[in-house]
């Protein structure tokens, strides 16, 4: 009744892995792999198991009938009714799972050719499904929350070899987005957020609360400090300049030698106060300084005329070139340092990153309000992406479905479960001819 040609199958050639005969891709988007040639295959040694056994009944019930005939006795009609009922269940099943591929005999017999025919309902229908019953908010964060994500996140995170592990993925994955962005893009967002947020930002203000601070809080004295000793050190090591130069600007009618006295006093109270200024804290200069910058730091943060001179003044050195290329250069010492620091494994970043994840895998298994945390962050997260984007995730498998080609969805699925269904042929035979076996013994006991 039914063989490789009756069935329609044609002899299949020799798949390659990933390819349909022939090494052709089928249409649909998918094409037949070895795997799919073996269980084709197998699919054809069932077939031929169940029609053989349907065979075998029919010669059965022929022999029985011609036993019968013959006067060989009533156990031939027991025989009969047997194998009679067995091919008819046979045949019903042969029907039945024949309908679910392709038409029997090629009739056109309604309700059949079920899969290819219904391809697209039947893709809808299974995205429909995992929608609603995997895709839906209660049932992801249920299944989330029996998992208990966050304490074996932690005990995982808490072995130094897997801490190890993240740490160089970590790096790899860092190295990479460095190496794929390029230099000149990154440099001009870095150069126009700079610029940009320098202009929108009035930095007098800032500039006059921070020096009041320093001021009130005397951190400018080492300034002071600093300056007058180098000053000093200077005059030291400078004094015949000094009183060359003053000596150079007196007038031409003077003496040599009321120049050179001059240039020496002078000098020498130079020295003398640069010292005094040095040594003495409480130096009147020194109280001078302190409320100059005290009154400038009131100016920037109060005088209109000041603080406009200071937006001039920024907006001036914003634009010039080298200070762009220096904002631009900045981003190629930072990309060149995070690099480096990416590929040392004994570097201060690499050995950071893998203590914080050592120690976010300790408390992850010791602390139970911090599990909960991150259950929650993890659930609510996974809730909003399946509930926010179910219908595109259902759509992916409508429209995969959709786009498949029908004859040969209907071959891939035979593949997959054409073996379990002869087995329902088979069944079939079998409790079709102990059926029959029953029904004709109940008439025959009961006349």
């Amino acid at each position: 009744m039914e063989d490789t040609k009756a069935e329609g199958t044609p002899a299949a050639a020799p798949v390659p892995a990933g390819g349909a005969p022939g090494g052709r891709t089928a249409r649909g988007g998918f094409g037949d792999s070895a795997a799919d040639a073996e269980k084709r295959r197998g699919v054809r040694r069932m077939k031929a198991l169940a029609t053989g056994l349907l065979l075998a009944v029919a010669v059965v019930y022929v022999l029985a009938k011609w036993a019968g005939s013959a006067g060989a006795g009533g156990w031939t009609g027991f025989v009969a009714a047997a194998a009679e009922a067995g091919m008819v269940g046979a045949l019903a099943d042969w029907f039945a799972v024949t309908a679910l591929f392709k038409r029997p005999l090629g009739l056109p017999i309604p309700h059949t050719a079920i899969i290819p025919s219904k391809k697209d309902q039947l893709g809808q229908s299974l995205g429909d499904f995992v929608g609603e019953n995997f895709l839906s908010g209660e049932v992801v964060r249920r299944r989330l929350r029996s998992v208990g994500v966050g304490a074996r996140l932690g005990g995982w995170l808490a072995e130094p070899h897997n801490a190890d592990r993240v740490t160089a993925e970590l790096s790899t994955a860092l190295r990479g987005a460095l190496t794929v962005l390029r230099d000149s893009d990154v440099q001009a967002v870095v150069g126009e957020a700079v610029t940009r947020r320098a202009d929108a930002v009035e930095i007098a203000p800032g500039l006059g609360a921070l020096l009041e601070k320093i001021v009130a809080e005397g951190g400018h004295t080492r300034v002071v400090d600093l300056v007058c000793a180098r000053a000093h050190d200077w005059l030291v090591d400078h004094g015949d300049s000094v009183m060359a130069a003053v000596s150079g600007g007196a007038p031409g009618w003077t003496p040599r030698f009321v120049d050179r006295k001059v240039g020496d006093r002078v000098y020498k109270e130079l020295l003398r106060f640069v010292s005094e200024m040095r040594d003495m804290p409480e130096h009147p200069a020194r109280g001078a300084v302190n409320r100059f910058l005290t009154d400038f730091a009131d100016d920037l943060r109060s005088d209109p005329a000041t603080r406009e001179k200071v937006e001039r003044l920024k907006s001036e050195v914003l634009g010039r070139g080298e200070v762009q290329d220096l904002i631009a250069s900045t981003w190629g010492a930072v990309r060149a340092m995070i690099v480096a620091a990416a590929e040392d494994e004994r570097s201060e970043l690499r050995l950071r990153v893998r203590s914080a994840l050592l120690s976010l895998g300790g408390r992850l298994a010791t602390d139970a309000r911090m599990r909960g945390k991150v259950d929650g962050w993890l659930e609510g997260a996974a809730v909003y992406v399946v509930t926010t984007y179910q219908s595109e995730i259902t759509a992916l498998i409508t429209d995969t479905v959709a786009g498949w080609d029908a004859e040969h969805t209907s071959r891939k699925i035979e593949a997959h479960i054409g073996r379990d269904l002869q087995f329902i042929r088979i069944n079939g035979t079998v409790v079709g001819a102990l059926a029959g076996l029953c029904i004709y013994s109940v008439s025959h006991v009961f006349g």
